[in-house]
């Protein structure tokens, strides 16, 4: 049994050690939130309890496959593919998935329906972003981890019109007030590296997207010269061409996935995720598949997406502290420690009886989702990829149910196992 699942009802049994970016990060990254999420788990502030599975602190999310040199995603289980089938019933043929067991590291699990089926990533085109900031770090500071830390920690990022517009809710943590403000970001607000990072992932804003691009853009135009002054930021955007632009922004976001040993072919962020850093910076469609969404969150847990460093602050970054929603949200998961992004976009048209409602259109319904799933109860340890486009259908509770039978099929895999 590992470790980290030895010690897991332990510490969550002490008190004091209610942390979770995860919560006890507040002080190295600045990212703010977490102070209040932290007052939050000891009732000295109202707020959300987290369930059991967002309390670990930083020491104990750790990357689990370091070492391991095998490739499952070659060799697919045909018996536990078709399992999964049949979970999806009538509505399989919409679905792509893939699901990779390491419970037990020496005999892998690895199923797929519909792997290699192109879709549109949604908000999971966010990962892709989050690596190209890593690997352009990296690039910059190649043997200085140190200074990686401190450009993200200190680092001030102010948000402008690359921002119009979105809606997403983020949250601003007032010290003075103890209390913490949702709201969308507007131009003018400012905070770290790490806190528009944790905006972009944990809340899904677009906002916060577009600017952590927008200083990728400008990290690799001056290198060690970065962070520069707002005059030379706007002399780069407003005297470069626009082709220029759009060529320097496609190179950086598909030489990182291909630098990672992945496929920008199946899976790529084509630009910004803002009517207007779209207008002023060109680029090109975004793809993903299940399989090469589960490559990404493999290799992260081997250590090789850029470094061990940088898929370590990764795994840290999708580590869920906030609300959970849509397949984390399914209670079978509360005492498990959770790697999560998601994302959706619907589409409704004209239909005689039809009534378009909230990721259920009749047009497009794509929900995507990627989760690590780390389980005290068995030691389990899983990953899960998700696209999907069933109309007319709530997507979110679709995702939330098909959760609780997945994890239901590998804790049967591994009761059967035991019997044998």
């Amino acid at each position: 049994m590992k470790p980290l699942m030895l010690l897991m009802p332990l510490l969550l049994s002490l008190p004091g050690l209610l942390n979770a970016y995860p919560l006890d990060g507040a002080e190295q990254t600045g990212i703010s939130r977490l102070q209040g999420y932290q007052l939050a788990q000891q009732g000295a502030v109202a707020g959300n309890k987290l369930p059991g599975g967002a309390l670990l602190d930083q020491k104990q999310v750790r990357l689990h496959l370091q070492g391991f040199r095998d490739d499952p995603l070659l060799h697919p289980d045909a018996r536990l593919s078709e399992s999964i089938i049949k979970l999806l019933g009538e509505d399989a043929v919409h679905y792509s998935v893939s699901l990779l067991d390491l419970t037990d590291v020496q005999r892998p699990h690895y199923a797929e329906v519909h792997a290699d089926r192109i879709r549109n990533p949604g908000s999971l085109g966010k990962l892709v972003l989050a690596l190209a900031l890593f690997q352009t770090l990296a690039d910059i500071y190649p043997e200085d981890v140190e200074a990686r830390q401190a450009l993200l920690r200190n680092s001030i990022i102010t948000a402008d019109a690359f921002i119009r517009t979105d809606h997403h809710r983020v949250p601003f943590w007032q010290p003075e007030k103890k209390r913490l403000l949702k709201r969308p970001i507007v131009e003018g607000d400012s905070a770290n590296f790490w806190s528009y990072l944790d905006w972009m992932l944990s809340a899904s804003s677009n906002a916060a997207a577009s600017m952590v691009l927008k200083h990728i853009m400008l990290l690799n135009r001056f290198g060690r010269d970065y962070p520069v002054s707002k005059e030379r930021e706007e002399a780069y955007f407003n005297q470069t061409s626009r082709r220029d632009l759009g060529r320097s922004l496609t190179w950086l976001l598909q030489q990182a996935v291909q630098r990672n040993g992945l496929d920008p072919e199946r899976l790529r962020q084509g630009g910004f995720f803002s009517r207007e850093g779209k207008r002023r910076v060109p680029g090109t469609d975004s793809v993903c598949t299940t399989r090469e969404l589960m490559r990404f969150l493999l290799r992260m847990e081997q250590g090789k997406l850029v470094d061990s460093w940088s898929s370590l602050q990764l795994k840290r970054l999708l580590y869920m502290t906030e609300r959970r929603i849509r397949y984390a949200s399914a209670e079978v998961l509360s005492d498990s420690a959770l790697y999560f992004k998601s994302g959706s976009f619907y589409k409704c048209e004209a239909e005689e009886g039809f009534v378009c409602r909230k990721y259920a259109g009749n047009k497009l319904n794509v929900m995507n989702s990627v989760a690590i799933v780390e389980t005290p109860e068995r030691d389990l340890h899983y990953m899960v990829t998700i696209t999907s486009n069933v109309l007319k259908k709530n997507a979110a509770l679709q995702h939330q149910q098909l959760a609780t039978r997945l994890h239901e099929l590998i804790l049967q895999l591994h009761r059967d196992a035991d019997q044998q």
